[in-house]
Order: C-alpha cells, then sequence, then structure tokens
C-alpha cells in the first residue's frame, strides 16, 4: 500500500537490515537516541521535555547541512514508536524529488488521513507509543509555493492523526502561514570540540590510524557539515588499505577532496602577480587539464587573499568583487576555462 511513498524511507529501512560492516559510516554512526545527537543542547533538551508528555506539535527543524536534523528526528521516532511501529507510523519523504501539489495532495494527504494501529502489549509496555502518527518532509524548502500551501490545509485537517515534521536548510523559503503552524528548531553547525571527539571516536571504533593535522584538514573542509567530514574520513580509510600508507595525512585529505594542492595555489598567485598575460593563458591551460575545479579554486583564492595581511582593504574589496563575479557565471553554467583565464587576467590588473 504505501509502496512509492519515497525512496528515501525504502533506502533507510534496507540499510538498517544490512550488516554493520557493509553499512556507510554515516548510516553506521548515526545517532539512534537524542542523547546521542551532539552540539544542539536546546533543541534536544525541548524535545526531551516533548517526548515525556508525547503530545508533539508540528515541528520545522532548519540549519546547515549535516548539523543532525534528520537523525534527530529519526531517533525521535524511534525512541516514540521503536523500531517496528515506526514503519507503519513514519513516513519520510524527501521533498526535494517529489516536491509539487500532486504529491501533498495525494501521498501525503493519503497517509495523513489513515487511522492509527494498534500498538501490541509489548511495544505499548517499553514506548509511549502516542495516538498519531508522524510525517517528515526532508528539504522541505525545495516543495513549490503551491505545495506548500496545500499542506497547510492537510495540516490543519488531519493534526489529531498525524504530525508533521519539515525540515530544511532556509528558513525563509518556507512560506508564513506553514512556518507558523509549527514548532521551531534551530540546528547550529557542530564546534570543532564537539566534531573533533565524534570523528575521533569513529576512527578509533574503524581502527583507523591518523595524523592530527589530516583530523583538522578535515574538519576544516567539512565546514561544520558532519556528514560530509565521516564520509571524507571513510574515504580516506579506504585509500589506506589501496595504497598501504601508514597513517591518514593531511595531504591525503585534501587530494580526496579535490582541493588545489596549496603549491599550485601559490604558483598561480605569483604568475598573477608578474601581470605576464601569455604566461597566465598558458599556466590556465595546463591548470585545465589536470581536471581541477574551478569553483574549488575560487573558495582557495578567497581563503589566500582575504585573510591575509599582505595586501590592503581596498585590494580586497576588489577580488572580493571578481571572485563573486566569478563564482555567480560558473553558477549559471559558463565556461570554466574561460571564467579562469578571465578571473585571474583581472586580478593581474587590480593594483595592490
Amino acid at each position: 500500500m504505501f509502496e512509492g511513498f519515497g525512496g528515501s524511507k525504502r533506502r533507510k529501512v534496507n540499510l538498517e537490515d544490512e550488516p554493520e560492516h557493509a553499512k556507510p559510516w554515516v548510516e553506521k554512526y548515526r545517532p539512534r537516541k537524542l542523547d546521542d545527537v551532539a552540539a544542539q543542547e536546546h533543541a534536544i533538551t525541548v524535545l526531551k521535555r516533548t517526548l515525556s508528555s508525547a503530545n508533539l506539535p508540528h515541528m520545522l527543524f532548519y540549519g546547515p547541512p549535516g548539523t543532525g536534523k534528520t537523525s534527530t528526528i529519526l531517533a525521535l521516532t524511534k525512541e516514540l514508536y521503536g523500531p517496528e511501529l515506526c514503519k507503519s507510523r513514519v513516513l519520510e519523504l524527501n521533498a526535494s524529488d517529489e516536491r509539487g501539489i500532486s504529491i501533498v495532495r495525494e501521498k501525503v494527504k493519503n497517509f495523513a488521513r489513515l487511522t492509527v494501529s494498534k500498538p501490541s502489549k509489548d511495544d505499548l509496555e517499553r514506548y509511549p507509543c502516542p495516538p498519531y502518527k508522524i510525517i517528515v518532509l526532508d528539504e522541505a524548502d525545495s516543495m513549490t509555493a503551491d505545495a506548500q500551501s496545500a499542506l497547510r490545509r492537510t495540516m490543519e485537517t488531519y493534526s489529531t492523526v498525524t504530525r508533521f515534521c519539515l525540515i530544511c536548510n532556509y528558513v525563509t523559503r518556507i512560506i508564513d502561514p506553514l512556518a507558523s503552524r509549527c514548532s521551531k528548531f534551530r540546528f547550529k553547525s557542530l564546534d570543532e570540540v564537539n566534531a573533533m571527539s565524534r570523528l575521533k571516536e569513529i576512527a578509533q571504533k574503524e581502527a583507523v590510524p591518523y595524523q592530527e593535522d589530516a583530523m583538522h584538514r578535515i574538519l576544516e573542509i567539512s565546514s561544520g557539515d558532519m556528514r560530509k567530514a565521516i564520509t571524507l574520513l571513510q574515504s580516506a580509510a579506504k585509500r589506506l588499505g589501496f595504497e598501504n600508507l601508514e597513517k591518514i595525512t593531511a595531504q591525503e585529505v585534501e587530494e580526496l577532496a579535490g582541493l588545489v594542492p596549496a603549491l599550485v595555489v601559490q604558483e598561480m598567485v605569483e604568475i598573477v602577480s608578474k601581470g605576464s598575460i601569455n604566461d597566465i593563458i598558458d599556466y590556465v591551460s595546463e591548470f585545465v587539464k589536470n581536471g581541477w575545479s574551478a569553483v574549488t579554486l575560487l573558495n582557495q583564492l578567497h581563503d589566500y587573499y582575504i585573510p591575509s595581511d599582505e595586501y590592503g582593504t581596498e585590494f580586497k574589496n576588489r577580488i572580493s568583487l571578481l571572485l563573486f563575479d566569478a563564482d555567480a557565471k560558473l553558477s549559471n553554467g559558463t565556461n570554466e576555462h574561460l571564467q579562469i583565464l578571465n578571473l585571474l587576467v583581472q586580478i593581474s590588473q587590480v593594483s595592490t
């Protein structure tokens, strides 16, 4: 009956059935209880209080990616219903895949209107099992305005038997009538202490040897996104086995993350500073042949120029504008080779 209610839910169930060693580390070390969620003390405290009363409001989780929004609601549903009852009481949809008004009118509404099944005696003894279902809409900020408006009406009509949890990165993309019906929970990026502690814990459990600077580099690259950090750690660990390396190093992490080597960036800056157009053309051609990402280069040039004390404010302002313009053009799908060449030529013409 529920087949087609969002592939993401079915995949998650399959992942739970897989042996531990076959799971991606992101799933293997996903928090199973609210107490396992790190660095979101305020949200967890409030949710645990509502858990004790088993009377949840509609919820809106928002914040940067990889901060534990989806993990938190999945952990909450497991503590409410237990692993078995979750399968019939919780519907998880990824709104970025299915975000039109027809999805709300059909799949969401059909699930929301169903009466809840009676829990078993064993489940009642171990879990609160409140008399309502939960619908989780991940990436709800990708839903169209019409779909969000239709969802508002559905939330009102079936609130006695269904609670909604909307998850998004940008709360401003949720229409006000929908946001006002939800209790809002802001998830912030993980601080370095919590993130480092979690990474080292995973490395220890997986028996992965590492250099200290490699862990710091993983955190710098992931920018508070714990999902990205764990995935990068797993990729680096797999590479150890293939290349017979003793420990994960910062250099290996940078290569796996697709970063342009610092020496290449330094060399590029020196060529640009000399102002020779022919040298810049030749260097950019070689750079593009090596397959480096233009967007990654922009970020690294930003990190090179802007924090540096060698350059004045006026120079930094003009460089920032050039980087912004190039990034906007790349986002619109323009040619990477031309944009890199154009950017470096313009930077070479900016007086320090």
